[in-house]
């Protein structure tokens, strides 16, 4: 096995335990942690195969800018953890009978008997003076220039829908709204009011007799 073999094994195997656990664990924010190093790993696997710049904008664009809009977008949702628990050990063999179907037929697909290194061969190996960015960039802009625009509209979609999720409003009697704009207007008389009352003395002798 040589050196490059073992990084991809090592970097392979982090990503697939990574992946169980950001779909095994009920906290939300930790299953946003793990999918992070789901992403780093994976793009150790894209860089060991000699492309930089996938490996490098996976780490800067999913796992730095998406994962933080994901987190925003998860604390702004105020989910309910207690749910999130409930049924899991109920569904969780059906879960596993269609994970294992969608290996299954990955494997068929993708397998060694179709993708293995007797049928592609070994990846080309370029000179130090090669540019992944410029090679990327000419097919992006030329041969996919329209499957280019069509992605980006639906990251726009993406963005629309995220946005519409945080300003969702919950009835009244969960939650307690802030209006910023009746703040600002309210004056002290709304809020305060002097009242004049004349002074009352009791009297000493009626004062004693309730004492008593």
């Amino acid at each position: 096995m040589t050196f490059e073999q073992l990084v991809f094994y090592v970097l392979a195997g982090i990503a697939v335990i990574s992946s169980l656990m950001m779909i095994s664990v009920n906290n939300p924010v930790k299953a946003a942690l793990w999918l992070v190093l789901a992403f780093i790993a994976t793009a150790g696997v894209w860089i060991t195969a000699q492309a930089e710049f996938l490996g490098i904008v996976l780490i800067l664009v999913y796992a730095g800018a998406v994962m933080v809009l994901f987190l925003f977008v998860v604390m702004m949702l105020d989910i309910n953890l207690v749910k999130l628990k409930e049924g899991f050990t109920r569904y969780l063999p059906i879960g596993v009978m269609a994970a294992l179907a969608i290996f299954a037929m990955m494997y068929m697909v993708l397998g060694p008997s179709h993708f293995g290194l007797e049928k592609t061969g070994l990846p080309v190996t370029h000179a130090a003076d090669y540019s992944n960015t410029a090679a990327l960039g000419v097919e992006l802009y030329t041969v996919h220039a329209y499957a280019f625009i069509l992605a980006a509209v639906l990251l726009l979609v993406g963005i629309v829908a995220a946005i519409a999720l945080t300003i969702r409003r919950r009835p009244p009697h969960e939650v307690l709204y802030q209006d910023i704009d009746k703040q600002v207007k309210v004056q002290a008389k709304d809020r305060f009011r002097m009242v004049k009352m004349e002074s009352t003395k009791q009297p000493a002798a009626k004062k004693v007799e309730e004492d008593e």
